[in-house]
């Protein structure tokens, strides 16, 4: 009786393996389960027959219905299958770990992604505050420690376009890997080489290279496997690592510095990134082992909501130094240059950076010298500009996403989150500038509310090289970063002259970068767009 009782389950499971396809994984299971999950099973089969007439249809069409709703193509029956093997099973078969192994792949992506900006403006940040402990052991002046600090803008800017280029040729993903290698082994020996200036001048450049490519990788990933509709949460849960790694880099480096010494915390953040390659390298393998077929499914379906798989490029990782030559050669720069929306990118993108660079360099300085606060007054209140930002880029991201799944034109959707991105900032710092008598936690509000309004750019400038783009997106967003990168070498020096020369913060800190916030406005909402561009007869937008 118990071995007829065992066939319609025998067919029931067959059935919704949809054939001998997936016969392999059906025999990994004990073949002779305890008890109580053939009982636990049973009654589903006879319940399903007797519903359906008790025909093979009704096997089949009850399996269809327990199958993920909505689910096309032999894969989600598979998963249905799983689904059904694991309620069944309750616990009979292996326990799920990490517990967030059942995430959606891009999801999982993502947030390794967000930590690995993370690390890397801890590891950006450590050396602001470690500076002043090395000045006082090698005898530094501010000329030299201020080259030291610009040496990480030069890598930066020298590894934009190299790093768009790689990340479309390999893929963001290998690319964003050894830019973490590079940034964190870099960083582990920079108390080996702080004495002698050639090879910390060099270290620091070697971490500005890492990050530099980071970016890039980023948005390659972003491009490839993330739907417009979710592409503003995307940007704004990656790049929002970067406001997050700022905090946690100014909390925890003092305390590290004052109880282990400076050179602690340069082991200790470097450490932390090849933590993270580690992890993400496991996490690569079985994505590619288990989800393989869900990736091709999603490549080669029209109605897959513009999902492509990051792991797309990774063919192209075996080729010659012919087809690299050539690679480069087919790229349209010409194409690139006489896009009006290129141009917007990069002019808005050199605008925000200005803003950007020169605050968080000068600022605490600012803080201390101008509104006369101590100095933990002023690193806690340095804080407070990421803090906010992330606070924003919570709000900011859903709300340009779901004014696109409501029907709003994409175009206009970047257009109002980056004209409140530089308009925000730059009436705040009008404010702070105007000497109206307002106490110092006033302006400070001012300018921390200023500051974190500019993280809409996340859901405005930093989509736009993704919408216009899938292909290109990573070199665009090489071309549009060096160009940024030039605030960071040029804005901050000039900045520090300006002030010695007119010892005013704001003809010296705020005046420049309320132009260039308002005239970055205008030349936005003049030519910025983000409709799909046929850069060359290889791009295929949907």
């Amino acid at each position: 009786m118990a071995a007829s009782a065992l066939q319609p389950e025998r067919h029931l499971l067959l059935l919704a393996g949809g054939g001998g396809r997936h016969r392999p994984h059906l025999r990994m299971l004990p073949p002779l389960a305890p008890r109580r999950h053939r009982r636990h099973r049973l009654p589903l089969a006879v319940r399903v027959s007797s519903g359906d007439g008790g025909g093979g249809g009704g096997f089949t069409s009850a399996v269809e219905k327990r199958s993920v709703p909505g689910a096309v193509g032999e894969e989600h029956g598979a998963r249905g299958e799983e689904e059904l093997e694991g309620e069944a099973a309750a616990g009979a078969l292996e326990l799920r770990w990490p517990p967030w192994e059942g995430l959606a792949e891009r999801y999982k992506l993502i947030g390794a992604t967000s930590l690995a900006f993370v690390i890397c403006n801890m590891d950006k940040v450590n050396l602001s505050v470690a500076i002043i402990p090395m000045s006082h052991q090698y005898g530094w002046n501010s000329s030299t420690a201020g080259l030291v600090q610009s040496s990480f803008f030069w890598g930066y800017a020298l590894s934009q376009l190299p790093g768009g280029w790689m990340a479309k040729l390999f893929g963001g993903r290998k690319v964003l890997e050894v830019g973490v290698v590079t940034w964190s082994l870099a960083t582990a020996i920079i108390p080996a080489v702080a004495g002698f200036m050639p090879g910390l001048v060099l270290s620091r450049i070697l971490v500005g290279i890492g990050e530099g490519v980071s970016p890039s990788a980023a948005t390659d990933l972003i491009a490839r496997s993330i739907p417009l509709q979710e592409r503003s949460r995307a940007v704004a849960v990656v790049f929002g690592g970067l406001s997050f790694g700022s905090v946690l880099g100014l909390l925890f480096a003092p305390p590290i510095i004052q109880n282990l010494g400076w050179e602690s915390v340069f082991y200790i953040f470097g450490l932390l990134g090849i933590i993270w390659c580690i992890g993400f390298e496991s996490l690569k393998e079985r994505q590619l082992g288990d989800n393989e077929g869900l990736f091709n499914l999603g490549q080669s379906s029209a109605g897959s909501g513009g999902l492509v798989s990051s792991a797309v490029s990774s063919e192209s990782s075996d080729s010659s130094l012919e087809d690299l030559q050539n690679s480069l050669k087919d790229v349209p720069w010409g194409a690139f240059f006489k896009s009006k929306a290129v141009w917007a990118m990069i002019y808005a993108h050199f605008c925000g950076s200005w803003g950007h660079y020169t605050c968080l360099s000068w600022l605490p300085t600012f803080f201390s010298g101008e509104l006369n606060l101590n100095l933990t007054e002023a690193a806690w209140v340095s804080v407070l500009p990421p803090l906010g930002s992330m606070v924003i880029t919570s709000i900011a991201a859903p709300f340009a996403d779901n004014l696109i799944s409501n029907g709003v034109d994409t175009t206009k959707v970047r257009k109002i989150c980056q004209t409140i991105a530089f308009v925000s900032p730059a009436i705040f710092m009008i404010l702070s500038s105007v000497d109206l008598g307002l106490p110092p936690w006033e302006i400070v509000a001012f300018l921390t509310s200023g500051l974190a309004l500019s993280s809409f750019a996340f859901s405005g400038l930093y989509c736009t090289h993704q919408d216009i783009s899938r292909e290109y997106a990573s070199i665009l967003l090489g071309i549009t970063n060096t160009v940024g990168a030039v605030p960071g070498i040029v804005g901050v020096a000039l900045t520090g002259y300006l002030i010695d020369s007119t010892h005013s913060w704001s003809i010296s800190l705020f005046a420049p970068s309320i132009f260039f916030y308002l005239t970055g406005t205008a030349v936005w909402l003049a030519f910025a767009s983000s409709e799909p561009q046929d850069f060359s007869k290889s791009e295929s937008e949907p």
